[in-house]
């Protein structure tokens, strides 16, 4: 007997988290559970980790009844591909013993492809917005039978410029729907975007942005820059037994691929690197292996902060202070997970100090501040993004010349465009007309 048999739920459903080891029920999926199955519209408020997914489906899935019809019942919103494969595994985990026909859709794989799987019928929906407009605009995908709607991390969704998308799948959607959102920040535009569409929804706020999961420690480094950050991390990862499945946050593109070639050079083929530049099966490949023990040390930019379902990772370190202190609490909330004690350590510069500050700030503790290891080399060499800017002091401007207006304008910009210079100047050559009326008149004139 679970404690999840407390909602109730139907025996298929009890079984498939039995097997799944689940005991108890989070936080957020005892709040969630009886305010979603009301049918009212809600909106939760909760850190990664934290077991949003089961918190929406596990109602959902309560009240879905058996069904042959093509169109979608449940449509549920995502911002990134890896999250659409994530919800659509755990969905098909949780539907075991259940008859439940669930599709995921994403932009950069075979459009053609889905429209054939939607044609063939499907109960539950889980898509990227830009995909799920394409599919309705070409007739394929029909939601008009959609009777609940899920937006799962919508901050991040708004974040990537989904607005436009959401505002237009919207209209096509039935007025009479119940809508679920969940995210981890409150921003304006995401308050905007429940004022629009939200029929006075309840709100089940779990963890505030800016709360630490307790179960995660936290530590930082004092760095000097990006080449010392490299010898530092590589210091640490000679622990293998300590640091066992390590995820890395950057701030770009550019700086992951610069310190995924960095450690194959010194510690050979460790490491791997996921960022939007890879394509769909790069991604999911290295992820895959991540997961599976084949690789211990994965770079990642913020485009998997979120949503991703990584299991007992050891180590979470921020290689460079995020911008925004929310993205750090989303970096960190991928350890910890599921009640287990994970580890974050977080490298900041001279320049990052003031990013790092903030963070403080928003969580009301100090980040503790490790000595820096004696034995770590210290490299001065600066890669072009640390460099400053130089500009030229002695280029050659032309001076500004006082009241322009009113002095007398040269030989030269005094002509004016009159067009046709080249037949103009052969008339004026040879005395002939230009046209045939020209040359009719000019007979009449000489009469």
């Amino acid at each position: 007997m679970t404690a999840f048999e407390n909602f109730n739920l139907s025996k298929q459903l009890v079984n498939a988290i039995d097997d799944l080891g689940f005991t108890s029920p989070t936080p957020i999926q005892q709040k969630s559970f009886p305010v979603i199955l009301s049918g009212k519209d809600v909106v939760g408020i909760a850190q990664t980790g934290t077991g949003k997914t089961l918190a929406y489906m596990l109602p959902i899935l309560q009240q879905l009844k058996f069904s042959n019809q093509v169109n979608p019942r449940i449509l549920i919103m995502v911002p990134t591909r890896e999250l659409v494969d994530q919800v659509v595994s755990n969905i098909n985990e949780f539907t075991k013993y259940v008859n439940v026909r669930v599709l995921g859709v994403y932009g950069e794989s075979n459009i053609n492809v889905q429209k054939q799987a939607v044609a063939q019928g499907v109960d539950i929906l889980v898509a990227t917005p830009g995909r799920l407009y394409d599919l309705a605009l070409s007739g394929v995908l029909k939601l008009k039978s959609i009777g609940k709607l899920v937006i799962d991390e919508v901050d991040v969704m708004l974040d990537l410029g989904f607005r436009p998308q959401l505002i237009n799948i919207f209209d096509l959607l039935p007025q009479r729907r119940q809508n679920i959102m969940f995210s981890a920040t409150m921003t304006d535009e995401v308050d905007a975007l429940i004022d629009d569409f939200f029929i006075v929804p309840e709100k089940i706020a779990i963890a505030v942005s800016g709360t630490p999961l307790d179960n995660i420690a936290q530590f930082s480094y004092s760095v000097k820059n990006f080449y010392t950050k490299a010898n530092l991390l590589i210091h640490l990862l000679q622990d293998k037994e300590e640091f066992n499945k390590v995820l890395i946050f950057v701030s770009s593109k550019k700086i992951a691929d610069r310190l995924f070639e960095y450690l194959e050079e010194e510690m050979g083929p460790t490491s791997l690197i996921i960022h939007s530049n890879k394509s769909q099966n790069a991604r999911i490949r290295a992820v895959e292996e991540f997961e599976n023990g084949l690789k211990r040390v994965l770079i990642a930019t913020d485009v998997i902060s979120r949503g991703l379902d990584l299991e007992k990772i050891s180590h979470v370190i921020n290689f460079d202070t995020p911008k925004y202190p929310e993205n750090y609490m989303h970096r960190i909330g991928r350890t910890g997970r599921a009640e287990h004690q994970g580890k974050s350590l977080l490298f900041y510069t001279e320049k990052e100090e003031e990013s790092k500050i903030e963070i403080e700030l928003l969580m009301s503790r100090e980040i503790p501040l490790l000595d820096f290891p004696d034995e770590v080399e210290v490299n001065h060499q600066l890669i072009p993004e640390e460099r400053e800017r130089v500009f030229e002091k002695h280029l050659k401007t032309k001076p500004k010349i006082s009241g322009a207006s009113t002095h007398e304008k040269k030989e030269k910009n005094k002509k004016v465009n009159l067009g046709g210079s080249y037949k103009r100047k052969l008339e004026e050559k040879h005395k002939k007309p230009r046209t045939k009326g020209d040359k009719f008149n000019k007979s009449k004139r000489k009469r």
